[in-house]
């Protein structure tokens, strides 16, 4: 990312100032998974809604974004709430989470297929991820219009084919599309004992 994509977003972070940042529900809907302790890590973690849930939970816990000013009002908001994340300014991109760093990693909202490999290497073994994005057969009102930030219908799957899959959900188009969980895709994976 350039300098241009961190003004973008602290542009962006600067007009979204909700009262309290919310979890993905692919980790909200499913913190039950959580191991009772451990490091996780909040990939792209924008103003830090997971990584919030993270640190409630008892984790010890990072939170990466590009924006500084999305890092800040994830560290002022924790502060209030008496919970601890570590915060880092990174372009995720050019510099991924390290092998065998976390016991957890969600991402939401954000897609990168270049880093998945990093990803799952990221994990340590019995680690669970967390996963949402945008799909390509979203509304066309909701979410990036740009396909390299839509996902096609199974990739995650294959993305992370390396992984034990928990639970996927992907509903598409299928039935009634203003009932559900439209627009997005999620997964939950983890990385086996044995898979090295």
């Amino acid at each position: 990312m350039t300098t241009g994509d961190r003004e973008k977003w602290d542009q962006i972070y600067r007009q979204d100032r909700a009262d309290t940042p919310a979890a993905a529900r692919v980790l909200a809907d499913n913190d039950h998974l959580l191991p009772r302790r451990g490091t996780a890590l909040d990939l792209a973690c924008g103003r830090g809604g997971n990584a919030l849930l993270l640190a409630a939970a008892g984790l010890d816990t990072h939170a990466w974004d590009i924006s500084v000013l999305a890092l800040e009002q994830l560290s002022d908001f924790a502060s209030r709430c008496g919970l601890v994340i570590q915060t880092r300014q990174r372009d995720i991109s050019a510099s991924p989470p390290e092998a065998a760093s976390f016991d957890v990693i969600t991402v939401s909202r954000f897609l990168d297929r270049n880093i998945i490999p990093s990803l799952i290497a990221a994990l340590r073994q019995g680690g669970l991820l967390f996963y949402q994005t945008f799909t390509a057969d979203k509304d066309p009102s909701v979410g990036p219009v740009n396909p390299a930030y839509l996902l096609r219908r199974g990739e995650l799957l294959e993305l992370f084919a390396g992984l034990q899959p928990v639970l996927y959900r992907d509903e598409d188009r299928i039935g009634d599309p203003g009932r559900g969980f439209r627009n997005e895709a999620m997964l939950i994976a983890r990385k086996n004992v044995s898979s090295e």
